[in-house]
């Protein structure tokens, strides 16, 4: 960024091995704006198990966070590699940031309703914006320009194919949405084919590790509604304590084994780089799940929940044992199969054992706490990274 104006800069790739680089406050107001749609998923997502629509729930959620999920990856390895700060970035940032709050808006219908009539149109609208970037890239950076017009073609064409989709017989939706989410999936290999992008290491990581604590805290806060809202009733403290208690300590451990991971180092290739950010869908989509899991126990509890009740404790454990098994998966590389394997495996059969425990909120958190104290004594004493 050599242009001394603030109105506008050359979108020059940023050198992957730039000193000091870390997440903008623009970069962090995305993320803060993005997670009302998290939020708003989570929340649609725990009405539907609420009402014991467990299959229409799961599908729906999974459907609505991949819009979420990937919008929000592309803008974060494109930000990385093309940053420039300028006024056209700014706003066409902000213009995402308007697309992802339609998004929000639209959530909990896609997801109750299977109507993703307000979703689309919102992610389009992020989609699109994401075209104009890459066509500023592609006229800037004419080493690079091929890979820039790969993405800006492969997503404008994936976006009408998005649109169109509206208009298809309700038969055909989700077939239709299964084969636009390959598409989606396929343009970053695409694109990368023709020379690759000079994304950051260190920031890369840094930003999904933000993002993975926006999450979280919004895990937290959900939870700290429905707690109270449960004591609103005739649930006594006695009652509730122990799912607050295993509630804490059990994001409070999801919270440590992510972080006691170092992921820049790992992040060397394109073949790691895609398995990291593609493998963080289930990360992200877990994390947020918990809060509706520990909704549905406390719904229970009340005597508000229509689900029996195994499926309604593994509403909270499968998601807890989905994070734990993914973000080992993400973190141990091409390392051979050793104690810290064994450790997390037995973590995450520990976990989904709790769904059948009278009290598997709180089992979920001394098991994660007993992992997280198993992860790091081991760790500690072969002398290397948490988690490596």
């Amino acid at each position: 960024m050599t242009d001394p104006t603030p109105w506008h800069r050359p979108m020059l790739p940023r050198p992957s091995t730039e000193r000091h680089r870390t997440a903008t406050v623009l970069e962090l107001f995305f993320d803060l704006c993005f997670v009302t749609a998290v939020a708003q998923t989570a929340a649609a997502f725990e009405h539907e198990l609420g009402a014991g629509r467990l299959g229409h729930g799961v599908l729906g959620y999974v459907l609505v966070f991949f819009a979420i999920w990937w919008a929000w990856m592309n803008f974060t390895w494109f930000a990385s590699a093309y940053d420039t700060d300028d006024v056209p970035y700014r706003l066409l940032t902000l213009l995402q940031i308007a697309g992802a709050l339609v998004l929000a808006a639209g959530a909990s219908k896609a997801l109750e309703e299977y109507d993703f009539t307000v979703i689309t149109y919102g992610y389009v609208v992020m989609r699109l914006a994401m075209v104009s970037q890459w066509m500023r890239a592609a006229h800037s950076d004419p080493e690079r320009r091929r890979t820039c017009l790969r993405y800006a073609v492969g997503i404008l064409v994936v976006q009408i194919g998005w649109v169109a989709r509206l208009w298809l017989p309700e038969g055909a939706g989700l077939p239709s949405f299964l084969v636009l989410v390959v598409a989606e999936l396929a343009v970053p290999a695409w694109g990368e084919r023709a020379g690759q992008t000079t994304w950051h290491p260190h920031h890369i990581a840094e930003r999904y590790g933000l993002f993975t604590l926006i999450v979280l805290g919004e895990s937290i806060t959900a939870a700290t509604g429905t707690v109270r809202a449960a004591l609103d009733t005739d649930v006594s403290l006695g009652d509730i304590a122990p799912l607050a208690v295993g509630g804490v300590l059990t994001v409070f451990a999801m919270w440590w084994l992510y972080f006691t991971q170092s992921a820049a180092g790992k992040l060397n290739s394109l073949g790691t780089a895609l398995r990291w950010g593609y493998g963080h869908y289930f990360v992200y989509a877990s994390a947020a799940a918990v809060a509706a899991g520990l909704a549905v126990e406390i719904a229970h509890l009340t005597g508000h929940a229509h689900l029996g009740r195994p499926v309604v404790a593994a509403a909270y454990t499968v998601p807890v044992a989905l994070y734990v098994a993914v973000l080992r998966l993400l973190h141990r590389g091409a390392t051979t199969f050793g104690a810290l394997d064994v450790i997390w495996a037995a973590g995450v059969l520990a976990v989904l054992a709790a769904t059948f425990t009278p009290s598997p909120v709180l089992d979920t958190g001394c098991v994660m706490s007993v992992l997280v104290a198993a992860v790091v004594t081991v760790t500690h004493r072969a002398g290397r990274p948490a988690g490596a």
